[in-house]
């Protein structure tokens, strides 16, 4: 008995701690040189406008370091702000930071290190002198309030960081992030400062403040209550092993999209209407939308064993600039693929039209050959030559090396070639160190994660567990 015991306590810690690899961090992808493009602007811009803000604080009179502590409670605010602002996913934002995948690192990485930052001003500061910004009754209050949002703040950001939670959990830990937000804000508008409120400095950080707010509400009221997207009818289902396939008919306008975007899905059903992002499997000359969706977590499961033709689903964007197809010519086009990071792929497959610039080569990585999402799709587009299919299946221990690929372009070098990869981690790392190698200068990466953090996601067991404790206590009509 004490055995099963200590062998079922040894299972849970060996579950709740997970691997080397689901407690790994997304950094900020800040692009490589020697390229220059318009991808760099926005995190140039952000970074500039928080340490720019050290400047209002030089002259701060106080005991110990008081300027560092002013302009470090600062920076968190800042960062906050930027959070928010690219929470919104608008279009300027996401051009300027080179896509929301990337925006969505940079919102993660700006709210995690906005903790820190808030920690330390709360360690530092002390005795400050210089202007008031509001009464010292008010002042004292906001800074109560802001030492109150200061512990909420660590309260939600660690349940967004775990992948413990399930989703509905995370959103909504998410949307109250704006309270340690807001009484931080009133705090430092109240707050003495070494400038005043109606001064440079003071409209500078209002500013910044006020954008953060109406990001919040933009994103949280207009665009998930009233500009929620485009309706569309589930006219198709397909579940191959873990991985569903659906088909969208339109309610109305149909979406415009380019090929390799993805968009956000809410199911219009109960415990489904949260927006998830999924690419695009379609093509846009096609009169449906395609999606083809993997069983990873809480909500994806409830989706393949809940959703039911005729469902209504509500799509909003479409987002990404990952394109296939260059705009300019190129020696070679190659794609690689790991399971359903084939989706940026299908669609350009099913509608390009053969001669039409250089064949592009697709070497898809899978399980099984014979489960591989789409691959009746991929054969008949390669058979059509529309494209040249390379699958790799593990269970044929034909796994995909760089040398692979070299070896189907006839040897040819990869300085010309336009390379686009979407797949598992392990996977698009291990082919960009290996064809660097080979020549290959821009490789174009899709691998938005809208929700990431660290620890092993047990979101799906966790959101099993609630539900089987909540019919225990509410009986089923």
């Amino acid at each position: 008995m004490i055995q099963v015991v200590v062998e079922k306590v040894q299972t849970l810690i060996t579950t709740l701690l997970g691997t080397r690899s689901d407690w790994r961090l997304t950094k900020p992808v800040i692009p490589r040189m020697p390229r220059v493009d318009y991808t760099w602007i926005g995190p140039v811009m952000a970074v500039f406008t928080i340490f720019i803000g050290w400047f209002a604080f030089t002259n701060t009179v106080g005991d110990g370091n008081a300027a560092f502590a002013l302009f470090i409670g600062s920076v968190s605010i800042m960062m906050m702000t930027w959070s928010n602002l690219l929470s919104t996913r608008i279009l300027p934002l996401e051009q300027i930071f080179g896509g929301v995948d990337r925006m969505y690192v940079w919102h993660r990485w700006f709210g995690a290190l906005s903790v820190g930052a808030m920690w330390l001003h709360l360690e530092m500061v002390d005795d400050v002198k210089g202007i008031r910004g509001a009464s010292k009754d008010i002042a004292d209050a906001a800074e109560d309030l802001a030492e109150t949002g200061s512990t909420l703040l660590y309260i939600l950001v660690a349940i967004s960081l775990l992948r413990w939670i399930p989703t509905r959990w995370w959103r909504l830990a998410h949307k109250l992030l704006v309270l340690p937000y807001a009484f931080s804000c009133w705090h430092f508008y109240t707050s003495t400062k070494p400038y005043a409120n109606v001064s440079f400095w003071g409209s500078w950080f209002t500013g910044f403040m006020f954008l953060g707010l109406a990001a919040w509400l933009y994103r949280v009221l207009w665009r998930d209550m009233f500009r929620k997207g485009k309706l569309h009818t589930v006219s198709k289902i397909e579940v191959t092993g873990n991985v569903l396939t659906i088909e969208l008919e339109p309610i109305g306008t149909e979406l415009k999209y380019q090929l390799g975007q993805f968009a956000f899905l809410k199911v219009k059903v109960p415990g489904l209407r949260e927006p998830h992002p999924f690419t695009i499997a379609s093509s846009p000359d096609e009169q449906c939308l395609r999606f083809v969706i993997r069983d990873l977590g809480d909500w994806t499961h409830r989706l393949i064993t809940s959703l039911a033709v005729g469902n209504r689903v509500v799509v909003e964007g479409a987002y990404g600039h990952l394109a296939p197809i260059p705009s300019h010519p190129v020696d070679q086009v190659v794609w690689v693929a790991g399971g359903v990071g084939i989706t940026p792929f299908l669609g350009t497959s099913i509608s390009r039209l053969p001669n039409s610039g250089p064949t592009p080569h697709l070497f898809y990585c899978v399980p099984s050959r014979q489960n591989a999402p789409a691959i009746e799709m991929l054969e008949a587009a390669d058979r059509e030559g529309r494209i040249h299919l390379h699958v790799h299946a593990s269970d044929e221990k034909n796994r995909l090396q760089p040398d692979h690929i070299i070896t189907a372009l006839g040897g040819a070098q990869l300085q010309g070639a336009h390379i686009v990869m979407c797949g598992p981690e392990s996977l698009v790392k291990s082919m960009k160190s290996g064809l660097r190698r080979h020549g290959a200068r821009h490789m174009h990466v899709e691998g938005f994660d809208i929700r990431s953090g660290v620890g092993p996601d047990l979101s799906r067991h966790l959101d099993e567990i609630v539900r089987t404790q909540l019919r225990r206590f509410i009986p089923s009509k």
